[in-house]
């Protein structure tokens, strides 16, 4: 299966170097960097985007549309957290989007792993309640991008009397659902409705066990795809990686000053788990910046040269990940060295190892 690279947009310069309030999901608008960051993504040769979601940050929904309207063969995974708008109007703005972005839209569901974050937008559901709740959004959502009729829905959380929309996705049958989330309560309702299960950067044994769970739970014969999440920190050689490593560790240890709040997400707890059994896992994945960070996002780096990392990233897709979300701490300078020396690397070895098991059938 050819493999598939995801970047990641903020609509101004941030990273966790900046300040320890910084975050790429939020914060202020430049125009001109928001264009030029996802041009630096197209040229270099990613397939998606990520546009973020945080309840402090811009509409994701305006970022894509404009940064489509940038952009000819870039695509977009817009990050959208269920809840907050209604599902039925959730699927009508992502056809249209879909439409207008001529079909390079798919969503990322995120049902929230912080009641802080929840609670900032009205939200005082609790962790679990709120998957059930994702589950019946998800259920409406792909009723209206798919119903031909009207339809009336009574759920737990959403009632509706003639549900409907005029505008279809562009895509068919419908947008592709990426999904995330770490709990018990998240894997049923993503093995149902994703298209693509998201992990973030944990061990290749500890992904190969959560691959197994969630198709497990997936319906029977449902073709599932499987995404990671990294931070690449790449040097000339390996010991100028390391040196750049540390140095990223240092400095956000200098402007954080104080030890991280233990963070609520599931996802984030077993990042911090991996980096208390150890700093490395497999030949170079790095746990101090999750631990530093409270593991808060996509927090584990691939320290090494390009060639190593890509035969990291390699050793994922071997694994059973096909899709592959990778973004720096120096987002910009760092998404044009994985176009150039990374991903092609990458694609390489996957054609090779494509040709190869065309032969053997």
């Amino acid at each position: 299966m050819p493999v598939e690279f995801i970047g990641m947009i903020g609509t101004r310069n941030a990273s966790e170097l900046h300040s320890p309030t910084v975050s790429i999901t939020g914060g202020s608008i430049d125009l001109n960097y928001v264009r030029n960051f996802a041009k630096v993504h197209e040229d270099g040769g990613f397939d998606r985007v990520l546009v973020g979601y945080s309840s402090t940050g811009p509409d994701g929904f305006n970022v894509v549309s404009y940064v489509a309207a940038a952009t000819e063969r870039l695509k977009f995974l817009l990050a959208h957290r269920p809840g907050f708008v209604s599902p039925s109007l959730a699927a009508r703005k992502l056809a249209t989007l879909d439409h207008f972005s001529n079909g390079r839209v798919a969503v990322h569901i995120i049902t929230g792993g912080s009641d802080a974050e929840q609670q900032r937008d009205g939200d005082w559901l609790d962790h679990d309640t709120r998957y059930r709740r994702t589950d019946e959004y998800l259920d409406v959502v792909r009723r209206v991008w798919t119903s031909q009729e009207p339809f009336d829905y009574e759920g737990e959380f959403y009632q509706f009397k003639g549900a409907f929309s005029d505008v279809k996705p562009l895509q068919q049958p419908h947008i592709p659902i990426y999904f995330g989330g770490a709990s018990g309560a998240a894997v049923g309702v993503g093995a149902k409705h994703s298209n693509v299960y998201a992990f973030w950067g944990e061990p290749i044994a500890a992904i190969k066990q959560r691959i197994a769970e969630v198709k497990a739970a997936a319906p029977p014969g449902k073709d599932l795809r499987f995404s990671i999440s990294l931070r690449p920190i790449l040097g000339e050689t390996e010991a100028k990686a390391w040196e750049k490593a540390h140095y990223i560790l240092s400095r956000i240890n200098e402007i954080r000053g104080q030890a991280p709040a233990v963070p609520e997400a599931v996802g984030s707890l077993r990042l911090l788990d991996f980096a208390k059994e150890r700093e490395i896992h497999d030949k170079r994945l790095w746990t101090p910046i999750a631990a530093a960070t409270g593991a808060r996002g996509n927090t584990t780096a691939l320290v090494g040269t390009p060639e190593q990392v890509a035969e990291s990233l390699f050793d994922y897709y071997k694994a059973g990940v096909t899709t592959l979300l990778i973004r720096g701490f120096d987002p910009v300078e760092d998404a044009i060295a994985y176009g150039r020396d990374v991903i092609p690397l990458v694609r390489q070895e996957v054609q090779r190892l494509e040709r190869q098991t065309a032969t053997v059938a």
